[in-house]
């Protein structure tokens, strides 16, 4: 999709109701909740799976009968204080109302004890949750991980032991474009439906308000669906569905699925008993591999991404990767931007060792890489400024991989320094001056910054006037403050 009309295009969230930005806003009724199921009669036995074009006359049955037990919908449900009027509050009236503020979306059993995924957006905000299945009985369930960077959560029904029909992960190692698929959710809150398509590109990485590398599909899917089944046509579960492309906000045949792949990296980190994804980290900074790059260095095509600065120390360091490689592929898929080596990174555990494929000096070679969270050194030390200084008010972390990865902020634009990572309140001086949350201390007054103490220690003193340097979404910014 070009760039115009990326940005003509609206990313909707598919879930459907109040708790996230993209929803709609309505209020369902309290305790009352939907459910649907298929009660068809069965299907007779010459009906089969289509195999070839041929086939295309046949049905999608005997799939849907395996998978749609185990597709759901997801309630999530909270309680706010609606404020009154403030003239009646002069008057001591206006008691603030409770309101009651509900989403729903669709989500997948992944595991027999009752282990359901579906995207964070549908649970964000919410402080109880009911699982409704398709023979329509109802579930309370609690959230054992939720990871807004991969749009994923994972619940937990209680029960008293029962066992539930799950769908099997296929990390999609085999997928291919043209590939039929299917669609499986709760559009609009009507009831379980299904649609069928195709697998439209896979690996696509410049879309979407999160990360990953997405399974791109022309299946109808729509708000509602948020959580939702892909599967194919073994009737395996290929990628949770979790956004679309759509002027109108309905859906235009562009949707986007996660990936299976990274739903059981976060299925086993909740598992583990984490409620964090930690996320492994390779160190070293590139970009994609342009046409005139290519030329310039002899490559057959425009592939892959050129390795432009390692960090010291880190696991692609160690590996012996360096400077000038162009980096083809990781464990044998062809990656061609940064998101996509993340990617292909994150759905291993730390600990484990990953294969990069490389071209050096015109030669194709191949380096293992062990799967590290990134380094927490310097250890945080987190301090809040207390001085009176331009900085009062701020608190303030060393920088450090671990720290940059947290803030989404690239470690080569400052790999020393330190974090303004919050405000004590939007009163203090430090926010009236202009710091933001994310703000990195460059230098003051020419003195460079490179640790929270030294930054406390330089703020104690007094000179005549400040001049203080920060990084901001990568760009250096100077200010001067009188004492």
């Amino acid at each position: 999709m070009n760039a115009s009309l990326r940005k003509a295009a609206s990313i909707i969230a598919l879930t459907v109701a109040g708790l996230t930005s993209a929803c709609s806003g309505q209020t369902e009724p309290q305790g009352q909740y939907e459910g649907s199921g298929f009660h068809q009669q069965p299907a007779s036995p010459n009906r089969k799976v289509p195999d070839s074009a041929v086939g295309m006359k046949s049905s999608f049955a005997p799939v849907v009968r395996d998978t749609a037990p185990a597709v759901v919908n997801v309630y999530a449900k909270r309680v706010t204080r609606q404020q009154v009027d403030p003239f009646w509050q002069l008057f001591g009236g206006g008691v603030p109302q409770q309101r009651v503020e509900q989403s729903r979306g669709s989500g997948v059993i992944v595991r027999a004890d009752g282990i359901v995924v579906t995207n964070n957006h549908v649970v964000q905000g919410g402080q109880e949750f009911m699982v409704v299945l398709n023979d329509r009985r109802e579930f309370p369930a609690k959230v054992l991980l939720a990871d807004e960077r991969t749009d994923l959560a994972v619940l937990q029904l209680e029960t008293n032991g029962e066992k539930f029909t799950t769908l099997n992960l296929d990390d999609g190692r085999d997928l291919e474009v043209g590939d039929l698929v299917l669609a499986i959710g709760n559009p609009f809150g009507v009831g379980q439906s299904v649609t069928n398509g195709i697998i439209s590109a896979l690996d696509r990485t410049d879309v979407g308000p999160g990360e990953g590398a997405f399974i791109q599909t022309d299946a109808a899917i729509n708000p509602g669906n948020s959580g939702g089944a892909l599967v194919d046509m073994d009737g395996d579960l290929i990628g949770i569905n979790s956004f679309i492309l759509s002027r109108s906000g309905s859906s235009a045949g562009v949707g986007f699925a996660i990936p299976s792949a990274m739903v059981r990296r976060v299925v086993d980190t909740a598992l583990g008993g984490k409620s964090t994804l930690v996320r492994p980290w390779l160190g070293a900074k590139g970009d994609a591999v342009t046409s005139d790059i290519a030329r310039s260095m002899n490559l057959a095509r425009p592939e892959g991404v050129l390795v432009s600065d390692i960090y010291k120390g880190s696991p692609a360091d160690q590996a012996g990767l360096k400077t000038g490689d162009v980096i083809t592929d990781v464990d044998g898929q062809p990656v061609n931007d940064a998101r996509a080596i993340a990617y292909r990174l994150s759905v291993r555990n730390p600990g484990e060792s990953a294969q990069l494929g490389i071209i050096r000096d015109g030669k194709p070679q191949s380096l293992r890489v062990k799967v590290q969270a990134p380094a927490a050194t310097p250890a945080k030390d987190e301090r809040l400024i207390k001085a009176n200084a331009p900085l009062n008010g701020a608190k303030v972390v060393n920088m450090s991989p671990a720290v940059a990865e947290e803030a989404g902020i690239d470690i080569f634009s400052a790999p020393r320094g330190v974090l303004v990572y919050g405000l004590e309140s939007n009163r203090v001086y430090a926010a009236r001056a202009g710091f933001r949350p994310g703000d990195i201390i460059k230098d003051i007054n020419g003195t460079p910054i490179t640790s929270a103490a030294q930054l406390e220690q330089i703020l104690s003193t007094r000179p005549a006037s400040w001049k203080i340097s920060i990084i901001r979404q990568g760009q250096t910014m100077t200010a001067q403050f009188r004492s």
